[in-house]
């Protein structure tokens, strides 16, 4: 099976995926792009296409345009003429000043799909802990996609480190997310602007998970939890067993989750987060560690983890 992940590098342990050409630390953007598969660049032509169904009969078609690579020619993708393009490179030249002179240091970059999705994290230095020395670590992770599958996202995360699961900052007034469409030019100063550097949300984000990790929960209130997360009701039988990703999630959050014996995690609201997370990052159903990533931080996982977030975060109220 082709791998879903075209190539990727890292600094530092082997992420959680267990995927990428390890580096040193501190290296320049230069050799991210080399060691990251990322240096090359979209490149565009017509689209033309056969009207005759006996012969060959090529005309254009001047609304649209091909996507392909520039070091391999492979295509990836047809696109209106509307559609801006955000280059390899700028990914990665997205983090050069704030690695030179806001503390950041790239963690990990790569290539989803071919060249289809790109991206790079960053460790921002800002790290808090909970009960039992259970930390969390913010990260900023910028991706995009040329095949119109998702929007140029820069997008705080944090990264809890006893399991390296990852989570969507959030909070009340700011989703920690900057969503550029491919309709609207890329302007990264603007994005950091509104992102806002000094990553003022960070403290809030963290108010909120250590009264998660404060927030004591009956047997009910997880299992109720979980119902509500997974969107699946409990059987009434006691002689039904719940579904396996039910038993899953609860097994997780009773002890075998990595982590979930801290004092933070135990019988609390951010056990059962954390339960939710793991599973979506290290258990949940995929063909290999290449999709799993994927879904993890765009596609369904990501929004698995999301609605978990939110329906721990009604437990505070």
């Amino acid at each position: 099976m082709a791998h879903l992940v075209e190539s990727m590098a890292y600094v530092g342990e082997t992420p959680w995926h267990g995927l990428g050409n390890p580096l040193s630390p501190h290296q320049p953007i230069e050799t991210w792009l080399v060691e990251a598969g990322m240096d090359w660049h979209i490149a565009q032509s017509d689209v033309l296409f056969n009207v005759a169904p006996d012969g060959l009969h090529i005309r254009p078609h001047s609304d649209a345009k091909v996507l392909y690579r520039s070091d391999t020619l492979a295509p990836l993708s047809v696109v209106s003429n509307r559609y801006k393009v955000v280059q390899p490179a700028e990914v990665l030249h997205f983090y050069q000043d704030l690695v030179s002179a806001g503390g950041f240091e790239l963690e990990t970059a790569g290539v989803l799909k071919g060249g289809r999705k790109l991206w790079a994290l960053a460790r921002t230095g800002q790290e808090s802990a909970l009960r039992g020395g259970d930390k969390v670590k913010a990260y900023l992770l910028l991706a995009t996609s040329c095949d119109g599958s998702l929007c140029t996202t820069a997008q705080f995360t944090s990264v809890r480190v006893v399991c390296n699961n990852t989570l969507q900052m959030a909070t009340d007034h700011s989703q920690g997310a900057i969503k550029v469409p491919h309709s609207t030019q890329f302007d990264p100063a603007a994005v950091k602007q509104a992102l806002g550097l000094g990553l003022s949300g960070w403290e809030q984000f963290m108010r909120s998970l250590k009264d998660l990790s404060q927030r004591p929960v009956s047997r009910q209130e997880a299992q109720d939890y979980f119902s509500l997360v997974l969107d699946e009701a409990l059987p009434e039988n006691p002689d039904i067993s719940p579904s396996k990703t039910m038993q899953q999630v609860m097994a997780l959050y009773q002890g075998d989750g990595m982590g979930a014996t801290l004092s933070s995690s135990k019988g609390t609201a951010w056990g059962l987060l954390n339960a939710m997370t793991e599973y979506v990052d290290h258990h949940r159903r995929a063909r290999n560690q290449d999709y799993r990533l994927d879904a993890a931080w765009f596609g369904q996982g990501a929004q698995l983890k999301h609605k978990a977030l939110n329906q721990a975060l009604t437990l505070l109220h």
